[in-house]
């Protein structure tokens, strides 16, 4: 079975207390000094990832619940891992609601107290006020809540699919706190992206959020390498390729609907910034 190096970690980074675990359960493993690092090898991928999770959880080896056996596969029901992840959970929640309050983004009525800016909708035509009047008259939360509208339920499962993957990983890195204030603050700007590009419109969903929330995974595993920001092979060349193909405007050209690409642009570029902030301070503090 060929090896597969699971951790490469600075020299001075202690690893007794995770390899005597290792020990404990009776994982096969060999830590070699390769390139000025520590490197820990384990047989065949399926192990490795299993040990990443492992590290991600008990980097010092205090695990006094497990048992003294090999790691084994571990198949974590439905509702254990909403409980493990209040925060991620609850979003998705309130987003589902949501949906269902606005009819599929049907529920006009219900939309405009939600939308970034009032408006009002005269037969065929939508007439929006402008940011200042919206602010002026003290509703502040329009600022925030465009991203739990979702017009359809494509739109809907695409984005509650990537919030789950990606903001679970954030929650279990950075905690429940971490991950509100990085959904509220990529939330504000992807809204004012989209706001500052096309000026009063109407537009929505947790796309914005979660290209923050890529972008902070991004930058910051390649500062400070962790298991739980490691995501699957091709996933980002895949985000940022359907970020390019939206910016071509072949959506809008076949009638399938206007992209929010200012949101989506926004909400990367200030998660690449707490990530690039975040992996600094990381870095700082091994």
């Amino acid at each position: 079975m060929t090896a597969v190096a699971v951790l490469r970690l600075p020299l001075d980074t202690d690893l007794s207390g995770f390899v005597a675990l290792l020990r404990r359960l009776g994982v096969p493993h060999r830590v070699a000094e390769e390139g000025g690092l520590q490197v820990l090898w384990v047989p065949g991928e399926q192990l490795a990832e299993q040990v990443r999770e492992l590290y991600a959880r008990h980097p010092d080896g205090e695990a006094g619940e497990l048992l003294p056996e090999p790691v084994q596969p571990v198949r974590e029901g439905m509702l254990r891992q909403l409980l493990a992840n209040p925060l991620t959970a609850a979003v998705l929640l309130l987003t589902f609601v949501v949906f269902a309050v606005t009819a599929a983004g049907e529920n006009y009525a219900a939309i405009r107290w939600l939308s970034f800016v009032d408006f009002r909708i005269d037969g065929e035509h939508i007439y929006l006020t402008y940011l200042d009047a919206t602010l002026g008259s003290g509703q502040w939360w329009r600022l925030i809540t465009p991203m739990l509208i979702h017009f359809g339920w494509l739109h809907l499962a695409m984005n509650s699919l990537w919030y789950w993957e990606l903001g679970r990983r954030i929650e279990f890195r950075q905690g429940a706190l971490g991950l509100l204030g990085l959904t509220l603050l990529f939330g504000l700007a992807s809204n004012f992206a989209q706001y500052w590009w096309t000026g009063p419109s109407l537009f929505g969903g947790l796309s914005g959020v979660l290209y923050g929330l890529l972008g902070h995974c991004w930058i910051y595993q390649r500062l400070a390498p962790n298991p739980a920001y490691r995501l699957p092979p091709g996933v980002l060349v895949m985000m940022l390729a359907w970020l390019l193909i939206c910016m071509t405007g072949i959506f809008e050209l076949l009638q399938f609907g206007a992209i929010a690409n200012a949101a989506h642009v926004g909400g990367l570029l200030t998660g690449c910034l707490t990530g690039l902030l975040g992996g600094m301070l990381a870095r700082r503090t091994v």
